[in-house]
């Protein structure tokens, strides 16, 4: 049997590697319900025992909701543990989503605006995500149920577990492109009527462009921005969030692009502009972001 790591993996990735595959056995061998019951668990025992990461996601959310109590902050995070921990149970189950009648039973998604813009004119399309909601069912379910994306995602150090991953995320006809290969890919596969989806919310830490995000200056990533410019397609901005019960809904908003041309100043525009729209999102369900994320790490020179 084919190892499934590398030789650069140490031990302890090995047995990372190891847990998870085992704890992936175990939550598709029982109901969604009691899977989510666990993750709940999971989630109060990361926040109120390990505490991991706890002071940075109640500072970040005191700083974002100067108007919200101690007791209100508080009671935010405890609910992002604990939906950052059913995302990753939910992950584990995504080899149970075969067909486009599974991924309607967890997912409600009208596309019908975006598909008129895109696809029916055998046209290309930028999504723009973010580490919001079940991202990974998300891009899997509505792969089914529209058409297959090309996603581009940042190379895990543990390679076991970054192959596995990938293997879920393409085992319906998605396409995986790492983030260094994104350019020309990315753009071959708009020129093509392809879709591809990126998550825009992350820290670019070799970039120049700086915005507000969240009420603090950070740097955000142009690559969305400069492909939907360069390839001439539309740009969506599409959220997912838990509507409770094990399902979600997925938001989706074009952002205008009639007024810009192909300059970094209008790649920059458009950057701001749908940062707005995740920005948005993150005010009004604060509790579906991922705020473990040090996002602020890298100041304005």
């Amino acid at each position: 049997m084919k190892r499934s790591w590398e030789d650069s993996d140490g031990v302890t990735d090995r047995m990372l590697y190891g847990l998870i595959m085992m704890i992936g056995w175990f939550v598709r061998t029982i109901s969604r319900k009691k899977s989510s019951a666990l993750a709940h668990a999971l989630g109060d025992f990361i926040y109120r025992v390990l505490k991991l990461r706890r002071s940075l996601v109640e500072e970040n959310l005191a700083l974002t909701f100067p108007e919200k109590n101690r007791e209100e902050i508080s009671a935010i995070a405890l609910q992002v543990y604990r939906n950052q921990a059913e995302n990753f149970i939910e992950m584990l189950r995504l080899p149970m989503i075969k067909t486009a009648e599974d991924a309607a039973r967890l997912l409600d998604l009208d596309a019908r605006h975006l598909l008129s813009k895109t696809l029916d004119q055998q046209k290309g399309c930028v999504l723009v995500s973010a580490h919001f909601g079940n991202w990974e069912l998300m891009a899997l379910c509505s792969g089914l149920l529209m058409a297959p994306f090309t996603i581009v995602v940042k190379e895990l150090k543990n390679h076991a577990i970054d192959r596995k991953i990938n293997s879920w995320r393409t085992m319906q006809g998605n396409r995986i492109v790492y983030d260094w290969q994104a350019l020309r890919t990315g753009l071959r596969t708009l020129r093509e009527g392809g879709i591809v989806t990126i998550l825009g919310d992350q820290s670019d830490s070799g970039g120049s462009f700086f915005t507000e995000f969240l009420g603090r200056r950070t740097a955000v990533f142009l690559g969305p921005a400069f492909l939907a410019l360069k390839a001439g397609v539309p740009l969506f901005v599409v959220m997912c969030r838990s509507i409770g019960n094990g399902r979600y809904t997925i938001d989706i908003e074009e952002i205008d692009m009639s007024d810009l041309g192909r300059e970094k100043a209008d790649a920059e525009e458009l950057a701001r502009r749908y940062t707005k729209v995740i920005e948005r999102f993150i005010y009004q369900y604060p509790e579906e972001w991922f705020w473990l994320h040090n996002r602020w790490k890298r100041s304005e020179p």
